[in-house]
C-alpha cells in the first residue's frame, strides 16, 4: 500500500439533482442494443402459437396431423399434451374468488377470446413454424359472446359468472351527505379500451441447462425476481434452479414483464424437448393477445354545497376485464377505487367496482392504471360542478384541495394493499404556479379574440394524484473493486426509464465517486437474492433508497479503515472523487477507494479482520407509498368541419419530492403525455358484435405520432419532499400520463362551448362532428 499526497486540485463530484447524461444510451443510439429477438442459442427451436379465430366457443377437435408432417416440425402441443400444468397463478395474493378465472397455457374445452392460444408448434425455424401453424385446424362450435360489461350478470363458462367479484371501499354517511347537499351533480362517463404499444413486442427464450438443472427465461422485464418466484412455484422447482435474465427492453408501460402463457410454454418445452425455445411476437399478435386496459363505465355523483365544496362522492363503475384474470388480479379496479378522490378533500366517499368478464383480450395494468381512468372521472365531475353552479373551474378546484397543513393526510382507503396516507404536498401552491406559468388569465383574452374570428379554441385543466414507491422492501449490494470502479447490484429492472443513470447518481453522491465509474447491474436473478423490480413507479423510491443505504455503509466502512491508515478520526475524513482525504487539508495524505478495496479483499488477513472486501449490502423498508401530484394544462383547437382536435400547447407540473435527474423526469413526463394523448384522442381496441377484434394494425389502432404530439412544457417541482425516505423522492413515471384525458376533455368542452359535452374517451372526430352539428341545429332552432 502507498499513501499518496493529494493533488493541489481535485474535482468533487456532486450529481444528485443534476442533468447529467444517461449512462445506458450509448449502445442503443449506436445500434448495439441486445433485445430478445437478437439473442439465439445453439440448436434452438422456434415456437409459433396457433390462436383461436373465435371469441367464444366450444372446442370440438384440433387436427394437427398435416402440420406434424410439415418440414422442420419437431413437436405440436395442444392442451391434452400439457394437461398436467395448472392455471397461471397470480403474482401477488389475490382474492380467493378470482382463482377459477385464471388462464390455462392452452385452451382446454372452450375458447374465450380471439387470439387465445389453442396450440403451439415447435420447428427448426420461425418460418417453418409459422407455415406449420397455418396447417393446424381447429373445429370450434361458436357460442354467443359476452361483449358488454354493463349487461346483467350471466354464466360465463360452466360454474363461473361474468362477475367474479365486486370491490367496495368507502367512509362516512353517504345518504346523510346527499340529503343535506345544496345540489347533486351526476355524470355517466366511459374510458375506451387501449393499452401500451411498445416499439418491441413481447418475446421469450426458454433454456434448460440439464447439466446444472437450471431453467432459464431470457427476455424478462419489469419484475424478474417476482416472476422467478412465480415460475418456481408453477414448475415446482426451487428458486435457485430458476433464473430470469433481462435484456434491453423496447418499452414496458405495464404490459411487458407480466407472465403470459407463452412465457411458461417456452420454458416447459425447453425442459421437455431438451432444446432452447425462442418465441417472438409479431405486431398483429400483440394487438390481439397482449394485455389490454382502461375500459371502464362510471356512474358518478357528487353532493356539493352552494360554494362548490364537495360534501360526498359516490362512484359505481363497471370494469371490463376481458376473458381471464391474469397475473395482476383485480389491481386496476382496486386502484380506481382507492385513488379516485385525488387531491381533494372528500368528507364522505363510496366506490363500488363491478369486475366483469367479457369475450375480449384479457386486461391488466397500463401506465397509470386506475388513475388515468379515475382522474378523467373525477376532473370531469369537478368541471361539471363548476358549470352547474356558475363558478370558475380553477376556483372550484382551489376550494376543494387538501391544504398542505393537513399533511400527512389519512384517507381511510386502501391501494395496492396499503393504507392511503398522503405523505406531503402543497397542491394549491403548485396549482397557482402552473396557471401563472401557463399564462392562464392572459390566455383567456386570446381565446376570446380567436373565437370571435370563428375558431373553436379552448383551454383545459386537470389535477392529478399519483402513487409511487410501493414497498415493502428492497435491497442492493454496492462493491468497490481494486481499480476503484463501483458495482451496484440491484433487484430492480430497466424498461428505458433511466434506471441505471439514476441509481449511479444516487450512489455517486452518497459514496463520493464519479457516477461514470459506476456499473449498475439489474434484471439478473442470479446476482441478487431479493428485489421486486420496476413497476408502480417504485424503482427510484425503493431501489434508490436501498442504493443510498448500501453506499452509505460502504462509505462508513471505507472511512473506518482509512482512519487507521491515515491516522485521523473517521469524522475528519471525506471521500472526494473516489479518494479519501482529510477535510480542509487538500495537501495531506490520501488513499483511494481502490487501494482500500485491495487492502480489504478476501484473503486470510481480511478474514481475520472480519471483512469481505469493500462491499456492503443496504436495505430500505416502507410501510406506506409516496404520493406525487401535479397539474395538466392544455390549449386545443377543434376543426369545425372535420372534428379533428389539434393540441397547440400542453404543460405538466409534477412534484416529485426531489428529482434525482430533472432531465430524466422531464423525459418521463413527455413520454407519458404522448401515451395519454393516444388514449384521449386516438387509441381504442374495437370489437364487432361477434367478438372479432377490429384493431389489429396501425391503420385501425391509431397512435399519436410526432406530428400530433406538441412540445410539452414541463415544470419539475420539488416543493414537497417525501418524509418517508432519506432522499425525499417520489416516483415520476406515470404523472405525465395520468391527467391527459381529463385535461383534453376539459379543453375540448371549452373549445366547442358545450360544458360537459365530453363524456367518453377517445374523443374522435366523428363524436365531435356530431356534437357540433347538434350545437348548430339547436342554435338554428332557437333562432327560429
Amino acid at each position: 500500500m502507498s499513501i499518496q499526497a493529494a493533488p493541489s486540485q481535485r474535482k468533487e463530484t456532486k450529481v444528485f439533482g443534476k442533468r447529467v447524461p444517461r449512462l445506458e444510451d450509448l449502445p442503443l443510439v449506436k445500434g448495439l442494443g441486445r433485445f430478445v429477438a437478437d439473442l439465439s442459442f445453439p440448436h434452438q427451436l422456434y415456437m409459433r402459437v396457433v390462436r383461436s379465430p373465435i371469441a367464444h366457443g366450444t372446442i370440438t377437435r384440433i387436427d394437427a396431423d398435416e402440420a406434424r408432417k410439415a418440414p422442420g416440425v419437431v413437436a405440436i402441443w395442444t392442451h391434452a399434451d400439457i394437461a398436467a400444468y395448472p392455471l397461471i397463478d397470480f403474482r401477488d395474493p389475490s382474492a380467493e374468488a378470482l382463482m377459477p378465472y385464471r388462464q390455462p397455457l392452452l385452451a382446454k374445452d372452450r375458447v374465450r377470446y380471439v387470439g387465445e392460444p389453442i396450440a403451439v408448434v415447435f420447428a427448426e425455424s420461425a418460418y417453418l413454424a409459422e407455415d406449420a401453424a397455418d396447417l393446424v385446424f381447429a373445429e370450434i362450435d361458436e357460442l354467443p359472446p359476452h361483449m358488454d360489461a354493463q349487461a346483467d350478470c350471466a354464466s360465463f363458462a360452466p360454474g363461473i359468472s361474468t362477475e367474479p367479484i365486486v370491490l367496495k371501499q368507502g367512509f362516512g354517511d353517504l345518504p346523510g351527505a346527499f340529503a343535506s347537499a345544496h345540489c347533486v351533480v351526476e355524470l355517466e362517463l366511459s374510458i375506451g379500451r387501449h393499452s401500451g404499444v411498445p416499439m418491441e413486442c413481447r418475446g421469450a427464450i426458454g433454456r434448460y441447462d440439464a447439466a446444472q438443472d437450471v431453467l432459464e427465461l431470457w427476455g424478462a422485464a419489469k419484475v424478474p425476481l417476482r416472476n422467478r418466484e412465480t415460475m418456481a412455484r408453477y414448475f415446482q422447482r426451487s428458486s435457485a434452479s430458476v433464473q430470469l435474465y433481462e435484456l434491453h427492453v423496447g418499452g414496458g408501460f405495464g404490459v411487458r414483464g407480466e407472465l403470459y402463457p407463452e412465457d411458461f410454454l417456452v420454458c416447459a418445452a425447453s425442459m421437455t424437448l431438451g432444446r432452447p425455445i425462442k418465441w417472438i411476437e409479431d405486431r398483429r399478435e400483440h394487438l390481439m393477445a397482449t394485455n389490454q386496459s382502461r375500459e371502464q363505465y362510471h356512474r358518478v355523483r357528487a353532493a356539493v354545497d352552494q360554494n362548490g365544496r364537495i360534501l360526498a362522492l359516490s362512484d359505481v363503475f363497471f370494469h371490463d376485464q376481458g376473458a381471464y384474470v391474469r397475473t395482476h388480479g383485480a389491481r386496476v379496479a382496486d386502484l380506481t377505487i382507492g385513488m379516485l378522490p385525488g387531491p381533494y378533500h372528500v368528507p364522505v366517499y363510496q366506490g363500488i367496482g363491478h369486475f366483469r368478464l367479457t369475450n375480449k383480450t384479457p386486461a391488466a395494468t397500463y401506465r397509470s392504471p386506475g388513475r388515468y381512468e379515475g382522474s378523467f372521472v373525477r376532473e370531469r365531475l369537478v368541471d361539471a360542478i363548476a358549470a352547474k353552479l356558475g363558478l370558475d373551474r380553477i376556483e372550484v378546484r382551489r376550494r376543494n384541495l387538501i391544504p398542505s397543513a393537513d399533511m400527512p393526510y389519512t384517507r381511510q382507503l386502501g391501494a395496492l394493499g396499503t393504507e392511503v396516507v398522503l405523505d406531503s404536498g402543497d397542491y394549491a401552491g403548485l396549482l397557482q404556479t402552473s396557471i401563472d406559468r401557463f399564462g392562464w388569465d392572459e390566455l383567456q383574452k386570446t381565446i376570446r379574440v380567436r373565437r370571435a374570428q370563428g375558431e373553436f379554441v379552448g383551454a383545459g385543466i386537470a389535477m392529478f394524484l399519483e402513487k409511487s414507491g410501493m414497498g415493502p422492501s428492497d435491497s442492493v449490494t454496492v462493491s468497490v473493486d481494486p481499480m476503484g470502479f463501483v458495482e451496484v447490484v440491484t433487484g430492480g429492472a430497466s424498461v428505458g426509464q433511466g434506471f441505471e443513470t439514476a441509481m449511479a447518481q444516487i450512489c455517486a453522491e452518497t459514496l463520493g465517486v464519479d457516477y461514470r465509474r459506476i456499473r449498475v447491474v439489474h434484471g439478473q436473478t442470479d446476482r441478487i437474492r431479493f428485489g421486486i423490480g420496476a413497476h408502480a413507479s417504485r424503482a427510484t423510491v425503493m431501489t434508490g433508497n436501498a442504493v443510498h443505504a448500501a453506499a452509505t455503509n460502504v462509505r462508513d466502512l471505507a472511512l473506518k479503515h482509512a482512519s487507521v491508515l491515515l491516522q485521523a478520526p473517521a469524522e475528519l475524513l471525506d471521500i472526494v472523487d473516489g479518494i479519501v482525504v482529510r477535510k480542509g487539508s487538500p495537501s495531506g495524505p490520501t488513499i483511494s477507494l481502490g487501494q482500500l478495496s485491495r487492502q480489504l479483499s478476501p484473503g486470510p488477513e481480511a478474514i481475520a479482520r472480519g471483512t469481505n472486501g469493500l462491499s456492503c449490502e443496504g436495505w430500505f423498508y416502507a410501510d406506506h407509498m409516496t404520493y406525487p401530484y401535479g397539474v395538466h394544462l392544455a390549449l386545443v383547437r377543434v376543426d369545425g368541419e372535420t372534428g379533428q382536435v389539434f393540441v397547440e400547447r400542453y404543460m405538466v407540473a409534477s412534484d416529485v419530492g426531489r428529482a434525482v435527474n430533472p432531465m430524466i423526469v422531464e423525459g418521463q413526463v413527455v413520454g407519458g403525455v404522448a401515451q395519454g394523448l393516444g388514449g384521449a384522442l386516438y387509441e381504442q381496441f374495437r370489437y364487432s358484435d361477434t367478438g372479432q377484434p377490429l384493431s389489429l394494425n396501425f391503420a385501425e389502432y391509431l397512435i399519436p405520432t410526432a406530428h400530433e404530439v406538441p412540445d410539452v412544457e414541463v415544470i419539475v417541482a420539488e416543493d414537497a419532499p417525501s418524509p418517508l425516505n432519506p432522499l425525499g423522492i417520489k416516483g415520476a413515471g406515470e404523472g405525465g400520463c395520468t391527467g391527459v384525458g381529463a385535461a383534453i376533455a376539459s379543453a375540448v368542452d371549452d373549445a366547442i362551448g358545450i360544458p360537459g359535452a365530453i363524456t367518453s374517451l377517445p374523443i374522435t372526430p366523428a363524436k365531435l362532428k356530431a356534437l357540433l352539428k347538434n350545437r348548430r341545429d339547436n342554435s338554428n332552432g332557437d333562432s327560429t
